[in-house]
């Protein structure tokens, strides 16, 4: 399941690093602002951290853990980029969720399971600066054709925006 795991986030990882590297090649907007453009359209929101991904990643752990959220695992993969004998910058997944919230989806659109637990990315690209990444729930929706859902999905995005903006804040 670890491996599982793993390799899904490893993915994450690729097409994030791709985002990020197109995010900061294109021309007349500002960093964030590009990051964001280009997330969005692919169905996830960044928010800069004004912490280190160390700190942003503890940051976000404890928040997890203060709303009684069920953290998952906590997937270093500068550690194993390491420990393979390659350099990353500081990179991160961190997977979490709550049974109370993910079922109704799975019940929703059975699909979605695919993409839950929730995941956050931190990572820090070649500039040092922090992101924190996650899917938007309307992704999740128009991805998994998500129907009678709504309420469910207004909570939970209230909740990773809650959380994205507080681990990343000072």
């Amino acid at each position: 399941m670890l491996k599982i795991v793993s390799i899904a986030a490893l993915a994450l990882l690729a097409t994030s690093c791709a985002s990020i590297d197109n995010a900061l090649n294109a021309p007349a907007q500002s960093s964030a602002q590009t990051m964001s453009a280009s997330y969005a359209q692919k169905g996830l929101i960044t928010k800069q951290s004004s912490h280190s991904a160390k700190n942003t990643a503890d940051k976000l752990e404890s928040l997890i853990k203060d709303k009684g959220l069920t953290l998952f695992t906590r997937v270093d993969h500068q550690r194993n980029a390491a420990n393979a004998d390659l350099e990353l910058t500081p990179t991160e997944v961190i997977i979490f969720g709550n049974p109370k919230a993910g079922t109704p989806l799975m019940q929703c659109a059975p699909s979605v399971a695919i993409d839950l637990p929730q995941k956050m990315l931190i990572s820090q690209d070649a500039q040092g600066r922090v992101w924190l990444t996650y899917n938007s729930t309307d992704y999740l929706k128009e991805r998994h054709n998500i129907q009678g859902c709504d309420q469910v999905l207004s909570k939970i995005s209230a909740l990773l925006d809650n959380l994205g903006t507080a681990a990343t804040s000072k």
